[in-house]
């Protein structure tokens, strides 16, 4: 566990190099390499000092680089500054260092030429002791907690209880070997190390993790552990991670998985991943080898995921939704391969549990070729709370279905193993088990039992379906006598009729009601952000009620919806409301007729729309907003070359005339 100290003394470190080195990854590169430059002059002191024996690290021409060599009274400051600079840029070429050491230097440079600041960093890094390798490895994985999106690559930060639950599901053993082809930091070869060393652990209270392991068990498993990632610079950071977690020599490699076939012959017991989710700029250039061809990144490292387990194996793999529903045809036949070969569990991840890295809807794969052999159906669970709250902090909470779901998996499959009935009720979530004929026999082989159908809707999206009424409220104009004319006053509050919705002006008004009359009609009354339809007549027209509406009613033609704003951006709603599909479906025909005389509530609230998190609701807004201007400028160029024609046709028939006058 990372104590206040260690944790102290990062954050210190962070909090120096911020002013000159606002990238975070940049300033956790920094950080790892003074650490492992610091600790093999550790290592050398121990050799002399401790051991009697000889310096390993720093000798011949490298002596001068010795970390301690930094801290000699008389250099000045940009003395040390320059000493500390070649060293960097030299370390990677010295001979008498290890491969790992070497791979963790190479491309290593100082980005900032400040010499206050590199003397108050190394001031903090050299409080670091190597001796306290355990309390280290806690201390880096807290210095990777706070590296942000590398959106370019699609890549971005797994939160560990995710990694953790993932790990769990997949129940990695201590004979197995383990993959992650897109390693990033090594989180989830680690979060394996840890579950194996748990489940290897005597029950004494002073019991080292993983006590129960025989001296060759551990040596095998040092050797278990494979990542690939193709930056220089994940590796570089898995190498370091891993090494700090006391894996001497770390099989982390720099790989393309996707371009490269020099590894392609390589199968694994167990992968785990969480791959990057779009194409990087430049595209894709897949070998031939995939039994899917596609050039979509999250495509190809599900195909690869999926082709490269050992005939028993066992895979977790966090996706985005379009692995599960999007309709091109490389997915439709990854689908139907997972399908048919190795799928047993589809885990529906609650949207926003990856902020504020990513607001991307995704769902966890669990891949088990042994059971998927056995087993007719796949398993459904959806996931609601996972012990945080889904805003851009992630505060914790007390709701948490993850433990749950874990419970949930290894009774499923104790059920196929047993060849036993699963029994779905008491699970304290929503789960369900649809069969595989079923979900073959879709042409688009969704992997979902209902929620990408709709009443003839046709939804087919990323996000999760809900239903209308589950994110805003309904209230219909009052019927009958409650609005006659004869109640009506000069002044007061405005009855608001079917002219708001239709025109979108909140500037007129015909009718009022005194305080008494609007008292009484609680439930009626207008609050901004309400959301007005015209329900008969001209139906299915929208406007949003602005912050500076007069208060007010709505009258008997009108419904109003209140969103929840917690989960629907007002606006966003109205375009998705004033959808074609939408307004066919429930409001007017392809003329703008009224398909019914007056539109159903109850019908109106199982209509079912797609529910992005807010982030990217906020975002599809702008870019309609953007689209929107583009037509209206576009319109406007349309209009000026037409007054040009016509005043250029003007021309001709004056210039026609003066001809027939002369």
């Amino acid at each position: 566990m990372l104590d206040n100290i260690t944790k102290k003394n990062i954050d210190d470190c962070r909090d120096v190099l911020v002013g000159k080195v606002p990238d975070p990854k940049s300033q956790i590169e920094q950080i790892t390499l003074a650490l492992i430059y610091k600790f093999m002059d550790d290592m050398d002191k121990e050799a002399v000092e401790k051991f009697k024996g000889k310096a390993k690290f720093f000798t011949g021409e490298y002596d001068k680089y010795g970390w301690r060599k930094l801290f000699d009274p008389s250099l000045s400051g940009q003395d040390m500054l320059a000493l500390y600079s070649e060293a960097l840029e030299k370390l990677n070429i010295n001979p008498n260092i290890p491969e790992l050491f070497r791979n963790i230097f190479k491309n290593a440079y100082l980005p900032y030429r400040d010499s206050s600041t590199l003397k108050l960093f190394l001031k903090y890094i050299n409080e670091f002791e190597y001796s306290h390798s355990e309390k280290l490895g806690d201390a880096f994985e807290y210095l990777l907690s706070v590296m942000g999106s590398q959106g370019d690559a699609g890549q971005f930060r797994t939160p560990r209880h995710i990694i953790d639950f993932v790990t769990a599901c997949v129940n990695p053993q201590k004979n197995e070997t383990v993959l992650d082809p897109a390693c990033g930091t090594a989180g989830f070869l680690l979060s394996a190390y840890k579950h194996i060393l748990n489940q290897n652990t005597a029950s004494t209270a002073l019991s080292r993790p993983g006590s129960d392991l025989k001296p060759e068990e551990r040596k095998k498993l040092a050797t278990n552990f494979v990542g690939y990632d193709i930056s220089p610079d994940m590796v570089r950071l898995s190498l370091a991670n891993m090494y700090l977690h006391g894996f001497a020599t770390p099989l982390i490699h720099e790989y393309d998985s996707l371009s490269s076939e020099d590894r392609w012959q390589e199968t694994f017991d167990v992968i785990l991943a969480n791959p990057p989710f779009m194409t990087p700029k430049g595209g894709i250039r897949p070998h031939k080898k995939f039994g899917v061809q596609a050039n979509k990144a999250e495509v190809l490292f599900t195909d690869y995921i999926a082709e490269h387990l050992n005939s028993n194996g066992r895979a977790g793999i966090i996706v985005p939704n379009g692995i599960i529903a999007t309709t091109q045809s490389a997915y439709k036949q990854l689908r139907k391969m997972l399908v048919q070969d190795s799928l047993i569990a589809v885990i529906s991840l609650p949207a926003g549990c990856f902020n504020p890295y990513s607001g991307v809807k995704t769902s966890v794969l669990i891949l088990d070729k042994k059971l998927a052999k056995k087993s007719k159906e796949i398993l459904f669970i959806k996931i609601e709370n996972d012990g945080y709250d889904l805003g851009a902090q992630r505060s914790p909470i007390d709701k948490n279905d993850l433990p749950l779901a874990l419970d949930v998996i290894d009774k499923y499959r104790k059920s196929i193993i047993n060849e036993s009935e699963f029994d779905l009720s008491n699970c304290g979530i929503e789960i369900s088990l649809t069969a595989k004929s079923i979900l073959l026999e879709n042409k688009d082989v969704l992997l979902s039992k209902d929620k990408f159908k709709s009443n003839g809707n046709g939804i087919n999206s990323e996000y999760d379906i809900v239903k209308l009424e589950t994110v805003c409220k309904f209230k219909r104009g009052p019927f009958g006598g409650s609005l006659k004319k004869e109640i009506f006053v000069n002044q007061g509050y405005l009855v608001y009729e079917q002219y708001h919705a239709i025109n979108n002006d909140f500037n007129f008004g015909r009718y009022f009601i005194n305080e008494e009359k609007f008292q009484e009609m609680k439930g009626f009354e207008v609050s901004p952000n309400d959301l007005l339809i015209s329900c008969s007549g001209t139906m299915g027209k929208i406007a949003i009620v602005p912050l500076n509406a007069v208060k007010g009613i709505i009258n008997q033609a009108l419904l109003k919806l209140t969103p929840d704003t917690n989960k629907i951006n007002p606006i966003y709603l109205k375009k998705v409301l004033e959808s074609e599909n939408i307004q066919a479906l429930y409001f007017r025909d392809q003329e703008g007729a009224a398909i019914q005389n007056v539109a159903s509530v109850k019908v109106l609230k199982d209509i079912e729309i797609p529910l992005p998190p807010i982030k990217i609701q906020e975002r599809i807004i702008s870019e309609i907003n953007m689209a929107e201007q583009e037509i209206e400028n576009l319109q406007n160029q349309i209009t000026k070359k037409k007054e040009v024609i016509s005043t250029k046709i003007s021309e001709v028939w004056g210039v026609k005339e003066k001809v027939e006058t002369i």
